[in-house]
């Protein structure tokens, strides 16, 4: 089922305080609703009180879609710099529900899904959108660093994103974002038929998907953040 709490926020216009009810978790399967809702930058957006803008909680929640084999915790951006506590937090709660200390019928639903973790409203859209296209997230970092060597030049500074905002059947389209306000830097679109050919070198590509996959956080950005989880340990 999908879970809801009761929420306070604070409008950034006029101050007033609004109660709401935010949601928790999401169970996609039963409520395809949602999930459009978060496809189209309306989930967890509220009117103020008093004033009536629209305010937006930070994403805070799991995403459970077992039609798609995806369990995803969302976070907000500014917590990507501890993507190394979050990982351990965000593990702790999927071994909890559907992992190694789940009832065997949780476990069996469990060993079905992909545990992610993304941080920001961009992020967590952009996963929805890769699986609903049969896309392997691993395999779109992978594009998106092939993508950067053949730039001229990119906005490469904290805060902005490279996300997968479109996917036909012949294009992926990306824009570079801010991952907090969400606007859009830059946009453009590369041939869908790189990511075949990237699958088709997995040897030339191996440490770096290892890097990628060594945790929840299947992000080019955490590549940027430090040593990562294998140092850590």
């Amino acid at each position: 089922m999908s879970l809801f709490q009761p929420h306070t926020l604070t409008c950034p216009s006029c101050a007033a305080l609004t109660p709401v009810e935010a949601v928790n978790t999401v169970n996609a399967d039963r409520r395809p609703d949602l999930k459009q809702a978060i496809a189209d930058g309306a989930f967890q957006v509220f009117p103020c009180s008093a004033c009536e803008a629209p305010i937006r909680l930070e994403p805070l929640f799991n995403y459970l879609e077992v039609g798609a084999g995806l369990w995803l915790a969302a976070y907000p951006a500014r917590q990507m710099p501890d993507y190394l506590e979050v990982e351990d937090d965000v593990s702790a709660v999927f071994d909890e529900t559907y992992g190694a200390g789940a009832p065997p019928v949780a476990r069996g639903i469990g060993d079905g899904l992909s545990v992610r973790l993304t941080f920001g409203w961009p992020a967590a859209r952009e996963k929805l959108l890769l699986r609903a296209n049969d896309i392997d997230d691993t395999l779109a970092e992978l594009l998106k660093l092939d993508v950067l060597r053949r730039l001229p030049e990119a906005p490469l500074e904290p805060g902005i994103e490279l996300r997968v905002t479109d996917v036909s059947e012949d294009k992926i389209t990306m824009r570079w974002v801010d991952a907090e306000s969400e606007e859009v830097i830059d946009e453009f679109a590369v041939a869908r038929a790189l990511l075949d050919e990237i699958a088709l070198s997995p040897e030339g590509w191996a440490p770096v998907r290892a890097q990628l996959e060594n945790g929840p956080f299947v992000d080019m950005q955490k590549l940027y953040m430090g040593q990562g989880r294998a140092a850590a340990e």
